[in-house]
């Protein structure tokens, strides 16, 4: 039912428009007679996760909250040599797998406000860069992202988004007020009400510096200003992408929060080879490191099998003295003519915080498949 609305509402606003249709692989796209399109997308990404905390296991249908289920609409106009964008993008607020624990498991739709991800405007000019008005990106948001594996649909930076609400338990079989939300984290910059702009490329390097604050959560009362620094170039037969940026945060008072992150993907095309690292630290704060490593071939007809296996440690995350550590071992089959895949994953984590409460260890494991529209 969700997939026949969505196609619906883009065929309305399409024609709304009363621009000419033309089907794309992945998306359905609208041009008009002076250049500019429509392109309505989407993606429907469900698992069945299963999460072990040493005493009892969950069990659920989910939204893959790596990469939410989520429709969309972007319009692009040029005016001579600069383009108007205007991007709408919003989660379908399905039950997320971020969203579930032991104590509870949410509706299996609840959409709200907060689902939105885009409602952005943008001008983008050659020379002079792009600057991007409303609900979206900051500068850092996917500085830590950096990752040719074609493994992150379900396997990234962000190691507790298939599992975060979920609570570790202590030796005694008690749930602990620890959450693997609190113990997991990357410091992206994320998306927010911000004025942003991005150069032109130079020398394979992007700038950008953001500036915002949350406005669709009622309650919140929080400035963001960020920067960051983008490269992407090939070298041979290995090509690499980086990305570094600084975030500073200020909340309504509280004391400022500065931030440094960053990552690094090289990827060796004959070999289908990948390695990952992404880092952050909180100036007196804790800090993380990250590392993958990537192998895709094309075993079969239908689509590249890519396979990794990656690690995390984070030191202080969740207070001065906590550790947390995980590792997961993920694969994933594209279906090239279905524009979709399929994936596993199994991951593991483990918590400690330097008292004399023993944490349990727990893990996650989740299969399930994406489809792109």
């Amino acid at each position: 039912m969700t997939i026949h609305r969505a196609h619906i509402a883009g065929a309305a606003l399409a024609s709304a428009l009363s621009m000419t249709s033309s089907a794309n692989a992945q998306a359905l796209e609208y041009q008009n007679t002076s250049g500019g399109s429509v392109t309505v997308y989407g993606q429907l990404n469900f698992g069945y996760l299963n999460f072990d905390d040493g005493e009892s296991t969950t069990d659920e249908i989910v939204d893959n909250d790596n990469s939410p289920s989520r429709v969309g609409m972007a319009l692009v106009q040029p005016f001579g040599d600069n383009q108007l964008r205007f991007r709408f993008e919003t989660a379908l607020g399905l039950r997320s797998s971020s969203g579930i624990s032991q104590t509870e498991v949410p509706d299996g739709i609840d959409w709200d406000r907060t689902n939105i991800r885009h409602f952005d405007f943008a001008w983008a000019n050659p020379n002079y860069g792009t600057i991007s008005l409303g609900q979206g990106s900051m500068a850092t948001d996917g500085v830590t992202g950096a990752d040719d594996s074609g493994t992150d649909v379900i396997s990234n930076v962000s190691v507790s988004d298939i599992a975060g609400s979920f609570a570790f338990r202590d030796s005694t079989g008690a749930l602990t007020g620890v959450e693997l939300s609190d113990a997991f984290s990357t410091f992206d910059g994320g998306r927010r009400g911000r004025i942003r702009w991005d150069s032109p490329e130079v020398a394979n390097f992007t700038f950008s510096v953001a500036h915002g604050t949350e406005i669709l959560d009622e309650d919140a009362d929080t400035d963001y200003t960020d920067l960051a620094v983008r490269y992407g170039n090939d070298f041979g037969d290995f090509n690499v992408n980086a990305a570094l940026g600084a975030r500073r945060i200020q909340p309504s008072g509280s004391d400022d929060e500065d931030y440094v992150i960053g990552s690094v993907a090289v990827h060796h095309a004959p070999t289908g080879l990948s390695f990952a690292v992404a880092a952050g630290s909180e100036d007196g704060g804790g800090d993380y490191y990250y590392a993958k490593l990537g192998y895709a071939r094309d075993f079969f007809a239908v689509g590249t099998t890519a396979f990794s296996i990656d690690y995390y440690e984070g030191d202080d995350i969740n207070g001065a003295g906590t550790s947390s550590d995980s590792v997961g071992f993920s694969v994933v089959q594209s279906l090239d003519s279905a524009n979709s895949e399929i994936f596993a994953t199994y991951r593991e984590y483990s918590y400690s915080d330097g008292t004399a409460t023993s944490y349990q260890d727990a893990n996650a494991t989740m299969i399930g498949a994406r489809w792109k529209f």
